[in-house]
């Protein structure tokens, strides 16, 4: 009888020791890796929803800007950190998404090598037109496209992004050809459009609210499944084309092989940072919509992103730049 009371008390201190440890956590600073240069809207969401976690944990959350390679230097780094929750990635997922099908050798595989914790917000974007397209809503426009395919051009931040891929979604779904014309960034693709060099341009919503009220730019329509609260009279191209869905959606994500209870803990932290008020009402100036999820929807939303954006980029030829 001695044997089992030895196996039950090594058995206890084990379990002890393992329930400390969690309790634990976290004994450091966590790191959240953004896959964009520091300024821009990725950062700034990692910087507040960072401050709001890292309070609540009583630790500080440091967000590393690290960009290039099309948000793949990032994720790499993070796939190959270790998997102990103190290293967090701000995934974009449909550029995660995109890269899967686009870079035929990535070092990491979004699926696999990454544990998913919770979704945390979203930005739509715009199909915008110079005023002089006579076309002034998405029907309009694919009735003009459809009488003069290949006439019609829009501009993106950059081939195989997700405004151009968004626009190659349009052509898929509508039966169009517009023809894309990538710019280094947004804003020269805006500027290009304002000043009547190309017809439209995928832009992020924020940036030509001011061009529309000034009736500088015409809103051809919202890329999200539904209207936002920042623009609650445009129209989403959804409306028109049904199934039509492309937003900037935000994650947060782990190297897999975090402890499942590190990432239970992260998730309702991030659930309760992102119920704040003054967190939600910040991020709508920013032009994001708050979204939570559970770590296993997040996961599910990640496989269906893959599957929906691969056929876009193999009917686009898209290739990296």
């Amino acid at each position: 009888m001695i044997f089992p009371k030895i196996v039950s008390t090594v058995g206890a201190s084990l379990l002890l020791c393992a329930l400390s440890a969690q309790a634990a956590y976290p004994e450091k600073f966590i790191k959240l890796v953004v896959p964009f240069a520091a300024g821009g809207p990725s950062d700034v969401l990692a910087r507040v929803i960072g401050q709001k976690v890292g309070a609540s944990l009583k630790q500080t959350v440091v967000v590393e800007n690290k960009p290039g390679a099309g948000t793949n230097l990032a994720a790499d780094m993070v796939a190959k950190s270790a998997p102990d929750g103190y290293t967090l990635f701000l995934m974009m997922v449909g550029t995660q998404a995109i890269n899967e099908s686009m870079y035929p050798k990535l070092s990491y595989n979004t699926v696999n090598d990454f544990a998913p914790i919770s979704l945390v917000a979203s930005s739509s974007l715009m199909l915008v037109a110079h005023p002089s397209l006579p076309a002034k809503s998405v029907a309009e426009l694919v009735a003009l496209a459809k009488a003069s395919p290949g006439k019609y051009n829009f501009g993106s931040s950059g081939a195989g992004t997700p405004l151009h891929l968004g626009g190659e979604l349009l052509n898929n779904r509508a039966g169009i050809k517009i023809v894309h014309v990538p710019y280094k960034g947004a804003a020269p693709a805006l500027n290009d459009v304002l000043g009547g060099q190309i017809e439209l341009a995928m832009v992020g919503t924020p940036s030509v609210l001011q061009y529309i009220k000034a009736g500088r730019l015409n809103a051809i329509g919202l890329t999200s499944p539904k209207r936002s609260g920042l623009t609650p009279d445009i129209a989403t191209i959804a409306e028109t084309l049904p199934g039509y869905e492309v937003e900037l959606v935000y994650a947060i994500v782990a190297p897999a092989g975090t402890p499942k209870a590190i990432v239970t803990q992260l998730n309702l932290e991030i659930q309760k940072a992102m119920q704040e008020p003054d967190l939600r009402e910040r991020l709508l100036a920013q032009g994001f919509e708050v979204r939570t999820s559970s770590p296993e929807q997040l996961g599910s939303y990640i496989k269906s992103e893959i599957a929906k954006w691969s056929v876009i980029v193999k009917e686009s030829g898209v290739k990296p730049e």
